[in-house]
């Protein structure tokens, strides 16, 4: 540690996670206290903070927390979205990305064009909401702070402001026609003032007032030292109209000989109207593009009917706490999430799900705020609320996926950052060239020849599609996802979706309904047992166990009217059965393993088993103090149209494998009424991952459908994760793809979606970069010399503004999936 001058030190405090005991502390203080410039390091161990005293001048606070993570501890960071206001195109995009990252403290941003929001992962020790804001200031951008939902003050602002563009694009068109007709009529007309002079006085408020945003984004840029999207329209429209305004005041200073000095203000006004159109549009276009999440806020009911001191009062949904029993009678919306206490209905659930099938719910089933209650009457007690219901978190991640990128996106970001400079030399070389060499091509006025070109160039260059490209179909894409129940996390888990050549289902509740049935209760012939005492004993023993299998027993046990005695010594074996003493008797109760490594004898029903596996059903061997007693065979139903669903899977080219615990056989026959052709039977659930990465490391993209809690592991294992009708934490937080219904038809439907959003995404790029490659060496002129082809700026305009709408429109197109051809 060394001595530093203490007026110049600063001090900064930082949250540390996995600190297990005092020495963790005293590792991190003498680590730290040994840097250069530290002259205090302190850690709190119970309140799990560090607090460092240093000389900035010496060492910089954000090298604090990667000493500590070098240690092995974590410094946890903050992940924010925040809205941005003054993006207009991508190389904004770009801009803004490269600004926050070099904020100490900031370690991950991702800018998106389509919403306006910047998602950053930072460190609130080291810098803060002031300090993105001032950065962002410094850079001509204005930070919001973080949203919650989407207020409508939001609303509002985006609606006025759509409102002010709407009123200049009427002015502008209006301008526009009238310069247009007098341009070519004008001549022959009685005109009280000079025509030029008529020309100038409608221009210049469509210039000033209409064109006025252009200008104030290209002085923006200048005085932070960039161009953008605005530099280009501003400078080729004032190029235009400039020349104008000269040639209508002073025309002797650019007459050559005895040539008429042509006006160029139907170009400068017909640019900025078209401009305008294309950003109505545009802005019309993203407004439809995210109403997704709109849409989903406004299934959340306001008002809720509460029992309070034997009493129904009506009350806000912000007035109610955990374990209220809210009344909810047909017709109405269910207000928040909870379980059932009394009473029984039918639910819709489809604003959630997508499932059109209303749900059967009764007494101690859970039910989900803003789904609709069909039929019955019935009470339930309050369990989420707020941020922590189902549809708060599925708002949350499509709010998260539509802020996503895509990997594809970063290359269209690269171009983007040097586009305008480059696309403006480039018009400065084609101004040089037509009026240094335009004589030699053509018999126009070379001057007029080489500003036309100029203009054409910097108008039609467009940035602004490059941005929107990936964003857009992003938004639409994962948005009609929600509608149907399907929650993409973003554009990674889209983009590797495309890619998947094996899926991979685990068998009960996934394939099946997961809810186990005794079939058959079969004796051993040297048991002393009839069918209902081995029942009782099978049933006492699983009384205490949660696995399906368990209840299913437990069920009919309780279904015959036995009774049921509660066993000691009860241990569950994961992957092979349980075992206890029930009336002091030694019981096992499980697979074949579970004897094979008991050492037990069971020839005596091997035929039993074979037959009972060759059916599909699960058996399992009862044995007591060591003698084979009989068999419980269980059934678990399969879901409607699975079979045609693993059907469809292979028309798509992906190889199907069933993964399941049960035994080979068994296995073997579920998957033969399925048609499914490989399975891998008789795995742990420990050996799970290990498969899907055998699987992988073959060679292949493999995506894992399971229930989303016991399949965790594996489905964060897989390339992508798919969690099937949960919407439990730890399925949103493994998967890449949570299916909020339970219908496998979803899986079909994710993976089509998928590809329909990047076959959008690449059209979009494709179009994107060939409308720039082929449209400015036209607008350059390229063409003239061999064919006579210019290309007007007006037309410029008309392309630039069309390209943008039109990369919009074409992601739009993703709501009318799935009869959308891609």
């Amino acid at each position: 540690m060394r001595d530093v001058i203490p007026e110049k030190n600063e001090t900064i405090a930082l949250p540390v996670k996995g600190m297990s005991c005092a020495s963790s502390s005293s590792r991190i203080e003498k680590k730290v206290g040994e840097l250069d410039g530290v002259s205090l390091a302190k850690v709190n161990f119970a309140a799990e903070m560090a607090t460092v005293e240093f000389d900035p001048g010496i060492i910089k606070a954000e090298q604090f927390p990667e000493e500590i993570k070098k240690l092995g501890f974590e410094v946890p960071s903050v992940h924010e979205t925040f809205s941005i206001e003054g993006m207009t195109c991508a190389s904004c995009v770009s801009r803004v990305e490269k600004k926050l990252s070099s904020l100490p403290g900031v370690s991950d941003v991702k800018v998106n064009l389509a919403t306006e929001q910047a998602s950053i992962e930072y460190l609130p020790a080291l810098i803060g909401f002031d300090g993105l804001k001032e950065a962002l200031s410094n850079a001509g951008y204005h930070l919001r702070p973080a949203k919650s939902g989407l207020p409508s003050d939001e609303e509002s602002r985006h609606l006025k402001e759509l409102a002010t563009l709407k009123l200049k694009l009427i002015v502008s068109s209006i301008a526009s026609i009238l310069v247009m007709v007098l341009s070519m009529k004008g001549e022959g007309m009685a005109l009280p003032l000079s025509l030029n002079l008529i020309l100038f006085l409608l221009a210049t408020p469509v210039q000033f007032y209409c064109g006025g945003q252009f200008y104030r984004g290209a002085i923006n840029g200048i005085r932070h030292g960039y161009a953008d999207m605005n530099t280009l329209i501003a400078v080729g429209t004032s190029s235009a109209y400039l020349y104008s305004t000269v040639a209508t005041f002073f025309p002797s200073w650019l007459r050559m000989a005895d040539e008429k000095v042509a006006v160029y203000f139907d170009t400068s006004v017909m640019i900025i109207a078209l401009v305008l159109l294309g950003r109505w549009m545009e802005s019309r276009a993203k407004r439809s593009a995210s109403n997704a999440i709109k849409k989903l806020m406004q299934l959340q009911p306001r008002m809720a009917k509460v029992e309070r001191q034997g009493e129904e009062i009506e009350i806000s949904i912000s007035e109610m706490i955990l374990g209220d029993r809210v009344w909810v009678r047909p017709g109405e919306q269910i207000p928040v999430d909870g379980k059932i206490f009394e009473g029984n209905s039918s639910i819709d659930e489809s604003m959630l799900t997508g499932e059109s099938v209303p749900s059967e719910k009764n007494v101690g089933d859970d039910v989900f705020g803003a789904s609709i209650n069909k039929t019955g009457f019935f009470k339930m007690k309050v369990t989420r609320l707020g941020q922590d219901t189902v549809l708060a978190k599925i708002i949350k991640l499509v709010e998260e996926a539509q802020g996503s990128k895509a990997p594809i996106q970063k290359l269209a970001d690269k171009i983007a950052g040097i586009f305008v400079p480059t696309v403006m030399g480039l018009a400065v070389i084609t101004f040089l060239f037509w009026w240094l060499f335009g004589k030699y091509f053509t018999e126009l006025p070379a001057f007029s020849f080489a500003l036309m070109s100029f203009i054409s160039v910097l108008i039609i260059a467009c940035p602004c599609a490059l941005g929107l490209a990936t964003p857009t179909a992003i938004m639409v894409g994962t948005g009609r996802g929600a509608k149907m129940g399907v929650l993409i996390k973003g554009g990674d888990a889209l983009e590797r979706a495309e890619k998947l050549d094996t899926i991979v289902f685990d068998k009960t509740g996934t394939l099946t309904w997961g809810k186990p049935e005794v079939a058959d209760v079969l004796l051993a012939p040297a048991t002393k047992l009839d069918a209902e005492q081995l029942l009782a004993l099978a049933g006492s023993l699983e009384k205490g166990s949660e696995h399906p299998l368990a209840q299913a027993v437990v069920v009919e046990a309780q279904r015959r009217g036995l009774k049921l005695k509660t066993p000691i010594d009860f241990h569950a074996l994961p992957g092979f059965g349980v075992e206890g003493k029930v009336d002091e008797q030694k019981v096992l109760l499980g697979n074949k393993r579970l004897m094979v490594e008991n050492q037990i004898n069971i020839s005596s029903i091997d035929n039993q088993l074979v037959k009972l596996t060759e059916n599909g059903k699960t058996p399992m061997i009862l044995c007591v103090d060591g003698q084979v007693a009989g068999l419980i065979a269980t059934t678990d139903a399969l879901k409607p149209h699975a079979k045609e669903n693993v059907l469809q899977l292979k028309k798509m080219g992906l190889e199907v494998v069933m993964l399941t615990g049960d035994n080979s056989k068994t296995a073997q026959a579920v998957a033969g009424q399925l048609g499914i052709d490989r399975v891998v039977a008789e795995v742990l659930p420990s050996g799970k991952v290990d498969e899907i990465e055998r699987i992988k490391q073959s060679g292949h993209c493999v995506a894992m459908v399971g229930d989303g809690i016991n399949d965790a592991p594996a489905l964060a294992a897989a390339d992508v994760g798919i969690a099937l009708g949960s919407g439990t934490d730890i399925a949103m937080e493994a998967s890449d793809i949570t299916l909020v219904g339970s219908d496998i038809k979803a899986v079909v439907e994710s993976i089509e979606l998928s590809k329909a959003t990047m076959s959008k995404i690449r059209q979009n790029l494709f179009w994107a970069f060939i409308y720039n490659i082929v449209g400015i060496p036209i607008a350059a002129g390229v063409l003239y010399p061999a064919y006579g082809i210019l290309l007007q700026p007006v037309f410029a305009a008309a392309a630039m503004s069309l390209s943008s709408v039109s990369v919009v429109g074409n992601s739009l197109l993703l709501n009318r999936y799935p009869k959308v051809n891609s």
